[in-house]
């Protein structure tokens, strides 16, 4: 390589790495932000230490990394987004989750939810099921490239849910629902508890079920905006 080449060559690995240096440095003054900003206002020790842990930029698009840990929804693709962050928290905190259950997510998306609820559960095996096939296996691929072992990732069929794993101890939706699927109370265990945002396209309360020998105890946890859940009992697919 001549001179004048290597000199510009050399230049430019300078110029990217620096670039870098100041991503991961804004990235980590962000990511103390966040964390620092959830504790106080959510709590829940446990679930805040699992995010900690997982690394929310690997779980979204190039184009939107300086995000990452924003507290906000992120596109990623296929009218798709990655909740924020806030969100998370506050639905991981009310599975009320001990470390051994069996968890099924419904809208893998990204998989970063997955890969926090792989560490809520250290002995447990956390199932999730996502509609649009580009993202299961983007999602499959960033979670096994990471290590999360005991998440299973399945293309959701026609029916809510992953009937053949189940029953579940806690369910956790990712998408809103125009009621509370019966199919997806079914796959509850005794005990179990399923979280859910429940409205219309535009507007929807944060729910949660726990099934019990008796029936289902329901409470509301607050007003949320999801994308809508697409199935037999959620919203119809848009053509």
């Amino acid at each position: 390589m001549p001179r004048p080449a290597l000199w510009l060559f050399c230049l430019r690995a300078i110029v990217n790495l620096s670039g870098v240096w100041r991503m991961d440095k804004a990235l980590s003054k962000a990511r103390t932000s966040l964390f620092s900003s959830l504790r106080r206002k959510v709590g829940a020790e446990s679930v805040i230490q699992a995010m900690e842990r997982v690394p929310r930029e690997r779980f979204v698009p190039q184009e939107h990394r300086s995000l990452a840990y924003s507290d906000m929804p992120l596109g990623i693709g296929e009218g798709q987004t990655i909740s924020q962050p806030h969100v998370v928290a506050l639905m991981l905190a009310a599975l009320a989750l001990q470390g051994h259950e069996r968890v099924l997510e419904v809208g893998a998306g990204s998989g970063y939810q997955a890969a926090v609820l792989s560490l809520l559960v250290p002995q447990g095996r956390v199932c999730t099921v996502e509609l649009v096939p580009s993202l299961a296996h983007r999602a499959e691929g960033t979670l096994q490239q990471l290590g999360y072992a005991n998440v299973r990732v399945e293309l959701a069929s026609k029916t809510l849910g992953c009937q053949d794993h189940g029953p579940f101890d806690a369910i956790i939706v990712a998408a809103a629902s125009p009621k509370l699927p019966e199919s997806l109370v079914a796959q509850l265990a005794v005990r179990g508890r399923l979280i859910i945002p429940i409205g219309t396209l535009e507007q929807q309360d944060l729910v949660r079920a726990v099934r019990t020998e008796e029936g289902l105890s329901v409470s509301m946890l607050g007003p949320c905006r999801f994308v809508p859940l697409i199935g037999q009992e959620a919203f119809p697919q848009v053509q």
